[in-house]
């Protein structure tokens, strides 16, 4: 038997299924002695692993002696093959598949190497490391694998960090049409949006010095309410574009309120700042 596969009891379900699966990815075949189907696929399965080489286990069961396993998980029929990753059931299927479809399986549920490098990138990235070094690993993502959206969102994503805006803009221009409707790719253009008001504004103390002389200077807001998104101060931004909406909600075709979406966009709709401004831009709408 290969060291990529483990049998697996009732006892140790938890530590070599749940948390080996927050490492690398756990296939878990339920099969039976009597049962021919699983003497078919357990050979197909095990060759993959070998193949694979620890970028998944192969974590077999016995049904008869796991009955309790077996019906917690809701096998029905065996063989019954399911894919754990980061301690959820993502996948699974039943019968003996033959090995290209195992294969197709297998490939659905476990990263690529491309995969693999960037979310190295990306981890090494935001726990401190250096920009420059993670783009230039996400580059070479894409040389393997030029249809890797997910590489280019993040590429776009440390470049606005960066404030390299013109860059981040070509980035998320070139994803692929479904990627630019997904959430992240919103998000990104949101905070691109946000990022590029605040390129044009003004310096932030001359900025509060037009707002004291003539608290209806709109634009003098506007601009001040960008740089402090830019800064991360998202209440003191907030707090000038509901300023806006409450003195001229037709300002720049109610761009303050629009502003003030983006921003929710970027925050994400569970953040406590999000609720607290959005009820407040309701208030001051009606």
């Amino acid at each position: 038997m290969s060291e990529h596969v483990i049998n697996a009891n009732t006892t140790n379900f938890e530590q070599v299924v749940i948390g080996g699966s927050n490492k690398t990815p756990v296939l878990v075949d339920f099969w039976a002695p009597w049962c021919a189907p699983c003497r078919t696929l357990t050979p197909v399965l095990e060759k993959l692993a070998a193949e694979y080489a620890g970028r998944f286990t192969l974590v077999k069961i016995n049904s008869d002696e796991n009955q309790a396993l077996a019906a917690q998980f809701g096998v029905r029929g065996i063989p019954n093959v399911k894919a754990f990753v980061n301690g959820e059931l993502v996948d699974e299927f039943s019968g003996a598949l033959p090995e290209a479809r195992v294969r197709e399986f297998i490939e659905r549920v476990v990263p690529s190497p491309a995969d693999e490098l960037r979310l190295a990138a990306m981890e090494a990235y935001r726990a401190g490391g250096k920009p420059e070094e993670a783009l230039a690993q996400l580059a070479r993502v894409l040389e393997l694998d030029s249809r890797n959206d997910s590489a280019r969102m993040d590429r776009a994503e440390i470049l606005l960090d960066l404030a390299r805006i013109e860059e981040a803009r070509e980035v998320l221009v070139s994803l692929g049409g479904l990627s630019q409707l997904g959430e992240r790719a919103k998000t990104l253009t949101a905070r691109l949006d946000l990022a590029a008001g605040a390129a044009g504004a003004g310096d932030r103390d001359s900025l509060k010095v037009r707002i004291a002389r003539d608290a209806n200077d709109l634009d003098a807001r506007l601009q001040l309410a960008n740089l402090h998104v830019a800064g991360k101060d998202y209440r003191a931004g907030l707090e000038q574009l509901l300023e806006i909406v409450k003195r001229d909600r037709t300002f720049r075709d109610d761009i303050a309120r629009k502003t003030m979406l983006q921003i929710f966009s970027v925050l994400g709709g569970e953040n406590e700042l999000v609720g607290e401004y959005r009820r407040r831009l309701a208030g001051a709408m009606y």
